[in-house]
C-alpha cells in the first residue's frame, strides 16, 4: 500500500537539448528581462563572453568571481556589481560554484535567475542556497533562489574531464540516493531518484570510453537533471550535512567531498533504510548482494575517482571538529546521529577504506 504523501512541485522551466543555448535570447526575453548579469569562474569567462554576446544589448556585465562554497564576501561584492549595474536579471553559466552565487544575489533582492550548467551539480533545480561566513558554511530554502529557467545544452558538457565528469556525477547520484531515504519523501520522487541514479551512472561507464560521446552526455546532464529535482523536492540528511561541513569549514572540493562520503553515509543509514538502499543498488546494475555503500564505492574507484578524504585535502587534525560540528545541529535522518559513530564514519573516509554495512 502507497503511504501517505505530500508533493510540492517546483515552477522551473527547463530547456533541454544540444544546441539549447541559441535559445537564450527568447529566454531572457519570455523572463522579462532587459539587462542580465553574467556570472561564471574565472575559468569559465570565455563562456560568459559568448553568453554575453548572445544577449547582445541586454547584457549588463559579467561578473567572473565565481568560487567554491559562495564566501559571503563574494557574495557581496555580486550583489552590489548588480545593483551598480542596474541588472534586472542573472544568467549564470558554469557549476554550483556559479548558480550557487547566483543564488546569493536572489536571496537579499530576489532576481531572477536563468542557469546554463556545465556540470552535473544539479544545484539550478532547488530552492537550497549556501554561504559560507568564517569557517562556517550555511544553507536554505528560499523559494526566491530557485532560477526561473535552466538551459541544459550537453554541448557545453563536452570538454568538462572526465575527471571531473565522474565526481560530478557522483555528486548528482547523492542527491538522488538521499532522496530515497528522506522523511518528506515520496513515490514520484523515488521513480525520479532511481531513474537519476541509473541515468548518471549509466553514463559515467559510457563516457570512460569516449569522453565526447554526445548521447551519453546527454544521459549524464538528464540524470543531474532528474537528481537535482530530488535534491529540491525533499529534506537531506546526513550525506548533505557532513559534505556541508567538510566543504564549508575546511575548504574540500564539492562534488569531489559527496563521492568520498556518499559510500559511508550510505553504510551508516543502510540497517534503517533497507528498501531506499535496495533501489540504490538496482539503480547501480549492483550484483545480487552487493549493498548500495558498496556498489558507490566500486564506482568510484573503478573508474578513478578519490575514495579518500586525506586525498583531497582533509587534515587529518580536523576529523574531531567535522564530527562535533555535524552532530551539533539535529536534522532528519533514518538513524539517530551518534558522534562517536560519525566519528568512526569520518575516519574510514579519511583512510579510503570500504565502506561498513
Amino acid at each position: 500500500m502507497t503511504k501517505a504523501f505530500t508533493y510540492q512541485a517546483t515552477p522551473s522551466r527547463v530547456v533541454f537539448g544540444a544546441g539549447s543555448l541559441e535559445r537564450l535570447g527568447e529566454e531572457i526575453e519570455r523572463l522579462g528581462a532587459r539587462r542580465a548579469l553574467v556570472l561564471c569562474t574565472p575559468e569559465q569567462e570565455e563562456s560568459a563572453q559568448r553568453v554575453a554576446g548572445l544577449l547582445g544589448n541586454r547584457a549588463a556585465g559579467i561578473f567572473a568571481k565565481a568560487v567554491m562554497h559562495v564566501p559571503i564576501e563574494t557574495a557581496r561584492a555580486a550583489r552590489e556589481e548588480a545593483a551598480r549595474l542596474g541588472a534586472d536579471c542573472a544568467v549564470a553559466i558554469g557549476g554550483g560554484s556559479t548558480t550557487g552565487l547566483g543564488k546569493a544575489i536572489a536571496l537579499e533582492s530576489a532576481l531572477p535567475i536563468l542557469a546554463i550548467p556545465t556540470t552535473y551539480a544539479g544545484s539550478e533545480m532547488t530552492p537550497i542556497w549556501g554561504i559560507t561566513e568564517a569557517g562556517v558554511k550555511k544553507t536554505g530554502r528560499d523559494a526566491r533562489v530557485l532560477p526561473r529557467t535552466v538551459i541544459y545544452d550537453p554541448l557545453l558538457t563536452l570538454s568538462l574531464p572526465y575527471g571531473m565528469t565522474v565526481t560530478s556525477a557522483l555528486n548528482a547520484i547523492a542527491h538522488a540516493a538521499e532522496g530515497l531515504y528522506a522523511h518528506d519523501g515520496n513515490p514520484v520522487v523515488a521513480l525520479m531518484a532511481e531513474e537519476g541514479i541509473r541515468a548518471s551512472a549509466a553514463a559515467i561507464a559510457s563516457l570512460k570510453a569516449a569522453p565526447g560521446d554526445l548521447p551519453a552526455r546527454s544521459d549524464a546532464l538528464y540524470g543531474a537533471w532528474l537528481c537535482g529535482t530530488v535534491l529540491g523536492s525533499v529534506a537531506m540528511g546526513l550525506h548533505h550535512k557532513l559534505c556541508h561541513t567538510l566543504g564549508g569549514s575546511f575548504n574540500l572540493p564539492h562534488a569531489e567531498v559527496h563521492t568520498v562520503i556518499l559510500p559511508h553515509a550510505l553504510a551508516y543509514n543502510a540497517a534503517a533504510a533497507p528498501e531506499a538502499m535496495a533501489r540504490v543498488a538496482r539503480a547501480l546494475g549492483a550484483d545480487h548482494g552487493t549493498h548500495a555503500a558498496r556498489a558507490v564505492f566500486d564506482l568510484a574507484s573503478r573508474h578513478g575517482a578519490p575514495t579518500s578524504l586525506a586525498a583531497i585535502g582533509m587534515p587529518a587534525d580536523g576529523l574531531d571538529r567535522a564530527a562535533d560540528l555535524a552532530a551539533s545541529t539535529p536534522y532528519p535522518n533514518p538513524r539517530p546521529l551518534e558522534r562517536a559513530a560519525l566519528r568512526a564514519l569520518l575516519q574510514r573516509a579519511y583512510d579510503g577504506v570500504p565502506p561498513d554495512a
